[in-house]
């Protein structure tokens, strides 16, 4: 990748060329998931970093295994957030409603200040992916906008591509949202039982 983005760099390259060069070594196509913890700055800034450190390790604890049952690729966390990937839509979607269950489960027998409040936002199509560390591309950067911006605690929203492949699914339904991220035609939350 870096030699061909050096060549891309040239004044005399032919771009077009080597993007789909790029393209072709380099593009999948995925489900790509974001999670955040919804108000989770806030609670660092009222209840410290050990509590930051806690709500971390339990999100971690309860959520990992539930990505790894459905086949979700885990390739970085950062802070209070999760990016996967997914082949399988379907699979991506049930690991979200099944996390949000583990997730109020747990919640049941918090305090307030020590509930886990998880958003998700989820997007499918080509991307770029480089080795297990990353992924680039409109859908990413849709899902990631979803997830971590746009979303609310217990949500799950994703972008028009995504529930075109999801439209049949059976025990959930779409409700179109006005908030569109860049990289998106359209976005949808996902309206299932929790």
């Amino acid at each position: 990748m870096e030699k061909l983005i050096r060549e891309r760099m040239e004044p005399s390259a032919d771009k077009k060329k080597i993007d789909q060069r790029i393209w072709d070594l380099f593009g999948e196509e995925w489900c790509v998931m974001f999670t955040d913890l919804s108000g989770f700055s806030r609670n660092v800034a009222k209840f410290g970093i050990i509590h930051f450190l806690q709500t971390i390790f339990e999100s971690h604890r309860l959520l990992i295994p539930i990505i790894e049952n459905y086949d979700g690729v885990l390739l970085k966390t950062e802070g209070d957030s999760f990016l996967v990937i997914f082949r399988n839509p379907k699979k991506a979607v049930e690991s979200a409603i099944a996390m949000q269950k583990a997730i109020k489960e747990y919640d049941a027998k918090k305090t307030d200040e020590e509930k886990v409040l998880l958003c998700i936002g989820i997007g499918h199509g080509r991307m770029l992916r480089i080795g297990d560390e990353d992924v680039f591309g409109a859908e990413v950067n849709a899902a990631s906008k979803l997830g971590e911006d746009t979303a609310k605690a217990w949500e799950i929203l994703i972008t028009d591509s995504m529930k075109s492949k999801i439209k049949d699914m059976k025990g959930v339904s779409f409700k179109e949202i006005k908030e569109i991220p860049p990289g998106a035609k359209k976005a949808y939350k996902i309206i299932y039982k929790l």
